[in-house]
């Protein structure tokens, strides 16, 4: 075997092992790191260490200590808590709560975001990024999350961002990882990286583009809200209250006849019954899924081919990142190949399989590049008959009486499963057709909001990336 045999091969200088140290593990030498900083100084513009932009808690830089969580049930008592697992989400509403006795002790008070922060998983799976949006002020977070708090006065916040997660500053965010099964990096890996400096106008500029983007992905979460309590007060449902446990307990009994198609406790819990019930009580007439939408398929597995990404394929997503603020595909198929896993606009999106706390039964309507990209076959489709019907039913869904609906139809221990038959058996209530298009164009709004910030977003790290490289923009 050659060395062109191998497909991530890379020459490392000489001179880089003995800046390093002599460190001979991969990491460094194969992020691109080293190649980023030798651009970074050929540059002539000045370059400031990290560590002088920042400013607040330990010098600006920190993730925090690890401690005991303990979780509520009610938002009076307690505070939205986020991980570097679930930082990526678009849609926060459900994050669990910790209690606010222990948030707001001097020993994690600290710990509380507020919008322009720059959020980077430090543990894991490292180097993903996150910009703190308005509707992420007052929310916690764990010390697998590094904090990274821009001083106002001396850069915008949005430009930061927008370098530490280009393809110049990440590589050199990543490159002091350290570990072999569970990686890390902490805040003095980091304080040290040089952040190139521009006209004051181009970074403006920048900073305006994600401020713009973290608009419009609190828009398109409070858009999604306000739709499912209009929703919820046109038909007169009560609040349910979200369950810091997956499967709550309760009691109850149940006609012998109920257990002919569903035998196990959760299906016929309180945590079901309660969104049954509330249905069949408003007076409302209703329908079943299945009979409301067009279709609802689970597609075969089949072999992948990957390809790059520059190879004109289609981008092909897994279940985690059709819920990210910003979804990555794993990597790009033939078009022949995805073709039958392409969705559209029209297409709702269940992750078929998980645990219960996690993002099995939760719905997404597609946006970005999700919109035209193929999806793994772990996500049943839910085919609307339009993008209207698809938009009521993604409002509907969302809210506690769809989850609660379909996670209770997921069967077995290790990884719970759904299938296309249980979840066509969940109840839709029928609403007035001026309240399904009202409510259908605020779930439309949600996946047009989430489309634009992306792209709003990828538009700041061009620039940012071409005002280092050179190239024209």
């Amino acid at each position: 075997m050659n060395f062109a045999s191998f497909k991530n091969a890379r020459v490392v200088r000489s001179s880089w092992l003995e800046e390093g140290g002599r460190r001979l593990d991969c990491n460094p030498y194969m992020s691109g790191a080293l190649e980023a900083r030798d651009i970074l100084r050929q540059l002539s513009v000045r370059k400031d260490p990290l560590s002088t932009l920042t400013a607040g808690y330990v010098g600006g830089i920190y993730n925090g200590p690890m401690f005991k969580r303990n979780y509520v049930d009610s938002p009076e008592c307690g505070v939205p808590f986020i991980s570097s697992g679930t930082m990526m989400l678009a849609d926060l509403s459900s994050l669990p709560l910790l209690r606010r006795k222990d948030a707001d002790s001097s020993r994690l008070s600290y710990l509380r975001l507020k919008p322009g922060m720059t959020l980077i998983s430090c543990s894991g799976t490292i180097g993903r990024t996150c910009y703190v949006r308005p509707d992420m002020d007052g929310v916690w977070s764990s010390q697998d999350v590094l904090k990274v708090v821009p001083n106002g006065s001396c850069i915008p916040s949005g430009y930061l961002y927008a370098f530490l997660c280009s393809r110049y500053g990440m590589p050199l965010v990543v490159s002091g990882t350290y570990g072999a099964i569970i990686q890390h990096i902490e805040s003095e890996h980091i304080a040290k990286l040089p952040v190139p400096r521009f006209e004051a106008d181009a970074e403006l500029r920048v900073h305006t583009l994600v401020e713009l983007a973290a608009l419009k992905r609190s828009h398109a979460d409070c858009t999604l809200t306000h739709a499912i309590t209009d929703l919820l007060c046109a038909l007169h449902l009560p609040k349910l209250l979200l369950t810091s446990s997956p499967t709550p307990f309760s009691t109850a009994s149940v006609q012998a006849s109920s257990l002919q198609s569903r035998f196990d406790g959760f299906f016929h819990s309180r945590y079901h019954s309660e969104a049954f019930s509330s249905i069949a009580s408003n007076g409302a007439s209703t329908e079943r899924l299945s009979d409301i939408a067009s279709s609802i398929e689970e597609p075969k597995r089949f072999k992948r081919v990957p390809l790059d990404s520059d190879s004109g394929g289609i981008p092909m997503f897994g279940t985690s990142a059709i819920f990210w603020s910003d979804p990555e595909p794993l990597y790009y198929l033939p078009n022949k190949m995805a073709a039958p896993y392409v969705v559209t606009r029209k297409t709702l999106l269940i992750p078929r399989s998980g645990q219960i706390s996690g993002v099995i039964g939760r719905p997404v309507l597609p946006y970005g590049e999700i919109i035209g990209g193929a999806v793994s076959e772990d996500a049943i489709r839910i085919h609307c008959n339009s993008e209207m019907d698809a938009g009521f039913l993604f409002v509907f869904l969302s809210s506690e009486y769809g989850i609660r609906q379909l996670k209770a139809r997921a069967f077995g221990s290790s990884i719970p499963h759904l299938d296309v038959w249980q979840i066509g058996d969940c109840v839709i209530p029928k609403v007035p057709e001026d309240l399904w298009v009202s409510i259908g164009r605020q779930g439309l709004a949600v996946s047009e909001l989430r489309g634009e910030a992306i792209g709003l977003e990828r538009e700041a790290r061009r620039i940012v990336e071409c005002a280092i490289s050179g190239e024209e923009m």
